[in-house]
């Protein structure tokens, strides 16, 4: 069954940001109910500059980046809302002319790059397929520029490894040569998928450099997604907290990780080790389980899970959804949460007696 595209409103106009993505939904029909994946996200992206997107595992982080993509198509899935690139929808697009922006103008680094590189062809032959698909230059030239490329991203002795196959690669050079591939075509928009996964932490260091050294020189926008804050305050600019397929916290990295409006992220920050702690000190994650996509609960969906929903007068907590609201007074920065500015202040209180 093909994937439904909602009709887009009729007022719908260009945006003057690069990437402006305004309340995207996913929806994944299933026998036991509707998987609201996405569930209303918004955001906006300039070139140059790097947004962080975190929550836990089902949160809706990678749905999301995959329906920038336009990759939901085919599936089940019900997708509406705009995306606009650079003044172009991407809702809804043709999948020939979709096809024609991966790539070229939005490019992907997979969380995975043993399952996203085919173990058949060589490493090389993929970068050079990838380059010849938006270009049309020979078989030699693709070759040349694949290995300039696979020597920016720091594969040693890249005209040998040119022709060696995925699997003669280890973990941190699969994710340079899914990094080389994914910039083969100077995409103005680049989405890290979970980048770091599964590698130790000088080679997590040496990925994030990269990325960072190759988004000032060719100027792109970056979506990095991840689980790990300490990733995003490292490279990002601005940050969107995600939740039960939801934005419940967007601002700068200085503003969400100095001043958390929202308990679940101030949640996040309290899970994190700190270099600067106590080494027999241990660490307090978040107690519970994400929700059910398919039946979250009434209310703030973060609320079984919250300690200071009790704060909260008359039960809102439990009843009312709350809004994206400026958190201190400022509207760089909003949360979804019904505490009051004097609790939530209360939260990066409580974040920094756990650092110490």
């Amino acid at each position: 069954m093909a994937n439904e595209i909602t009709p887009q409103p009729a007022d719908s106009s260009p945006s003057s940001a690069f990437l402006d993505v305004r309340d995207l939904r996913v929806h994944f029909p299933t026998e036991d109910g509707l998987v609201k994946s996405v569930d209303g996200v918004s955001f906006t992206l300039e070139k140059g500059r790097t947004l962080g997107i975190v929550g836990e595992s089902g949160s809706g982080k990678s749905v999301t980046s995959l329906a920038l993509l336009g990759l939901h198509k085919g599936s089940r899935a019900k997708v509406s809302g705009e995306v606009w690139l650079d003044g172009n929808e991407l809702v809804g697009l043709p999948e020939q002319e979709m096809r024609a922006l991966r790539g070229s103008k939005v490019s992907m680094i997979f969380q995975d790059p043993l399952s996203a590189l085919h173990p058949f062809f060589t490493v090389g032959a993929q970068i050079s397929e990838a380059y010849r698909v938006h270009h049309k230059v020979s078989k030699k030239e693709a070759k040349e520029r694949s290995i300039e490329m696979l020597k920016r991203v720091g594969i040693p002795q890249p005209d040998r490894r040119f022709s060696d196959y995925p699997h003669q690669f280890s973990g941190g050079m699969r994710q340079r040569a899914m990094i080389a591939m994914s910039l083969v075509c100077d995409p103005e928009l680049l989405i890290a998928d979970e980048p770091t996964t599964a590698l130790d932490v000088t080679v997590q260091a040496q990925i994030l450099d990269l990325i960072s050294d190759l988004q000032e020189e060719f100027g792109s926008a970056v979506i990095i997604i991840t689980h790990d804050l300490g990733v995003v305050a490292e490279v990002a600019d601005d940050i969107l907290v995600m939740y039960g397929g939801r934005r419940i916290e967007y601002g700068t990295v200085d503003d969400v990780l100095k001043e958390p409006g929202h308990p679940y992220t101030g949640g996040l920050l309290q899970s994190m080790p700190h270099l600067s702690g106590d080494v027999d000190q241990r660490l307090n994650p978040i107690k519970g389980s994400p929700p059910s996509l398919i039946n979250l609960p009434a209310g703030c969906a973060f609320n079984p899970r919250c300690t200071f929903k009790d704060q909260v007068p008359d039960g809102r907590c439990l009843t009312e959804r709350p809004e994206l609201l400026p958190v201190l007074g400022t509207d760089q920065h909003i949360a979804a949460c019904h505490l009051s500015d004097d609790i939530k202040a209360g939260i990066q209180g409580t974040v920094e007696r756990a650092a110490k």
